[in-house]
């Protein structure tokens, strides 16, 4: 809140990370992916969680980073961390046995069930663009015990059909968006809350199929004064 008790203004994208990172309240660990998945987990853990354990592909588990990472190989992340291990051990013993208990992925198209696609735009053998791959989110998405994927809400990126199918959807709880929250009901994707400012004709209107609403669509409560200071110190860093 502002001095005079208005609400500061904040992006959707802001708005966004902040929801994701309300979405870790009370949880124990999480495997982050990069970009604004990895900021969400860092503001969760700095407003919310004190006690969350991050941990990223490299390696690194219970890393207290106070930037935002460069990438999952940021030697700032092994510096703070309380373990590190091998990838083969990070995978064989801590993500496939379900040790990790959320992970918080983004993708370039997801579908109406919540499969990601992060390999190709196009055809596969002649893509229009090639995208960074699987990494190990398919072993991801399977391993954990919950999935939150977080995407911009746009035709491009929420697609009736993927160009190439990267990672199952089935462990799928949550997709955050800068308009809203879809969840999983009976297997499809539906509008559950929309961001302040939106409504859910410009959700639908940027899905790429015909998006199913919840009968009671609820609204995303504004960031606090906390989150959006928290959050701003931390891109800034």
């Amino acid at each position: 809140m502002t001095a005079n008790g208005e609400t500061a203004e904040y992006s959707g994208g802001e708005l966004q990370t902040i929801v994701a990172a309300r979405t870790l309240i009370g949880k124990r660990s999480c495997f982050i992916g990069v970009g604004r998945p990895s900021t969400a987990a860092l503001l969760a853990r700095m407003v919310h969680n004190p006690k969350l354990v991050l941990v990223y592909e490299s390696g690194t588990i219970g890393a207290k980073p106070y930037r935002v990472p460069l990438s999952i190989g940021d030697g700032e992340l092994a510096e703070t961390a309380d373990l590190v291990v091998s990838v083969p051990e990070m995978f064989n013993y801590w993500i496939g046995p379900g040790q990790v208990q959320v992970a918080f992925l983004g993708a370039a198209q997801v579908d109406p069930q919540a499969n990601l696609n992060s390999t190709v735009i196009g055809d596969y053998r002649h893509p229009k663009t090639r995208l960074p791959g699987a990494g190990g989110a398919p072993e991801i998405a399977t391993g954990c015990e919950e999935v939150v994927v977080i995407a911009p809400h746009s035709t491009r990126t929420f697609v009736p059909r993927l160009d190439f199918k990267t990672t199952r959807g089935e462990r799928t709880t949550t997709v955050i968006t800068d308009l809203g929250v879809l969840t999983p009901i009976e297997g499809e994707l539906t509008l559950t809350a929309i961001h302040p400012g939106v409504t859910v004709e410009q959700a639908r209107e940027h899905t790429g199929w015909d998006l199913r609403v919840a009968d009671n669509v609820q609204v995303s409560a504004a960031p606090t004064a906390e989150e959006l200071t928290a959050l701003r110190e931390l891109v800034s860093r």
